[in-house]
């Protein structure tokens, strides 16, 4: 990267809040999830230049677009500036982060703010499901499931499994991991749940087979959630860091990023990668970018890392791609804990998405926020020892969009 990306402050919705039910809209949840962040990171919305809102789907759950315009009504001084909505399914937030980085780095701007929101507790589980659909080419696949992506994701599986092997016990014990780190986030949609080993066991009533190789427990959560940062330049920031007396190297930067698009259908994205070792290539290729642009070797240089467990087998999977272990061996991370609490490298520390829950456009920024929290201790309950350098990987579709980022604190 020619130069960082600094990150100011940030903040996220309560992921367990169902505003629906409280007889509030989505942009409700858009002006709680930009005023919070105001209010944390101190900063005055005379600063803000630009405007990037991630979103997947608004338009299915509520019927609304144009996001961007309900900046001006939060507050008079965002009226007026520019602002933009990116789509990548799921990985809508990162495409928003990635937006507002391009701008600071041709020197259009200063200061941005990056929103993701999703609003989408307001249907049943099963118009979600169909609505999240629109992210697998329609008509095309998935044509003969009743919840789409459960069954796409598990088709991924029996493809790891046919190339690899593959235990479901292992898939349990993330999903095991991931619940239980969610419980010490004040956030996370699961926080107060309690769940037994039986929940976790193949156990029709309580742990019920959704599609395939995917029981409930393997399944990330519906949720309404908004995530915000504030990105800047270095000029920016060191007026930020001047004005508060503290120094630079207290804030987090994005040192590197990367951004691959795959084919759409799943069985063209596995007859591509015949040759490769890894089994989503585009996702590899996404991972080793932001480490090259970051300066990162491998992946003894990284302390923690967020990814997007929207099922249990992307995170099983990740673990290869992330360079944790050679691909079809990401069985020994789980067993000897080297991605648990406390391990050398711990995965989703914040819960991910299966405990914090995943609003779908907000979940790219919602990981960034965490790094960036790890990175600068002040991630609380879920803090990682010493952690200076988090990577990030989001995707959107069946490994279609995929982004991935390395944040670091220090000089």
């Amino acid at each position: 990267m020619a130069s960082d990306i600094f990150i100011l402050g940030g903040y996220q919705t309560d992921f367990a809040r169902n505003y629906s039910r409280d007889g509030l809209t989505i942009f409700h949840l858009l002006k709680d999830g930009v005023e919070g962040a105001f209010a944390s990171a101190e900063i005055d919305p005379e600063d803000i230049e630009v405007a990037h809102v991630g979103n997947f789907v608004g338009e299915l759950f509520t019927g609304q677009g144009m996001l961007g315009g309900f900046l001006g009504h939060v507050h008079s001084d965002l009226a007026g500036i520019p602002a933009s909505r990116h789509e990548g399914a799921c990985a809508s937030g990162s495409l928003a982060i990635l937006a507002a980085m391009a701008d600071i780095e041709a020197g259009r701007y200063d200061c941005a703010l990056v929103l993701g929101i999703e609003y989408m507790r307001n249907v049943p589980g099963k118009i979600a499901g169909d609505h999240l659909g629109a992210a697998v080419w329609v008509g095309e696949e998935a044509t003969d499931a009743t919840f789409v992506w459960p069954a796409m994701f598990s088709d991924l599986a029996q493809e790891y499994h046919a190339r690899h092997g593959l235990d479901h016990d292992h898939l349990k014990e993330i999903a095991k991991i991931n619940f239980g780190n969610a419980q010490r986030n004040p956030n996370a949609q699961t926080r107060n749940w309690t769940l037994t080993d039986e929940h976790f066991a193949e156990d029709e009533e309580l742990n019920p087979v959704v599609e395939g190789w995917m029981r409930r427990q393997d399944c990330s959560q519906i949720t309404d959630g908004a995530a915000t940062l504030f990105l800047a330049s270095e000029a920016k920031a060191r007026q930020y860091t001047d004005a508060r007396g503290i120094p630079l190297e207290r804030l987090a930067r994005i040192k590197g990023w990367g951004h691959t698009t795959a084919p759409m259908l799943m069985e063209a994205k596995l007859k591509a990668n015949q040759q490769s070792p890894y089994l989503l290539p585009w996702t590899r290729k996404a991972i080793t970018d932001a480490y090259a642009r970051a300066g990162i070797e491998d992946i003894s240089q990284i302390d923690a890392i967020e990814t997007h467990d929207c099922f249990t087998i992307n995170e099983y999977i990740a673990i290869e791609h992330f360079g944790i272990t050679e691909p079809g061996k990401a069985w020994q991370a789980i067993e000897d804990g080297r991605v648990a609490p406390g391990g050398a490298i711990p995965v989703n520390a914040s819960g991910g998405l299966m405990g914090i829950g995943h609003p779908v456009g907000a979940t790219g920024v919602r990981m960034v926020l965490d790094a960036m929290r790890q990175t600068t201790g002040t991630a609380g309950n879920f803090q990682v020892d010493d952690a200076k350098t988090v990577a990030t990987f989001n995707v959107g579709g069946s490994g279609t969009t995929n982004c991935s980022f390395v944040v670091g604190s220090g000089a």
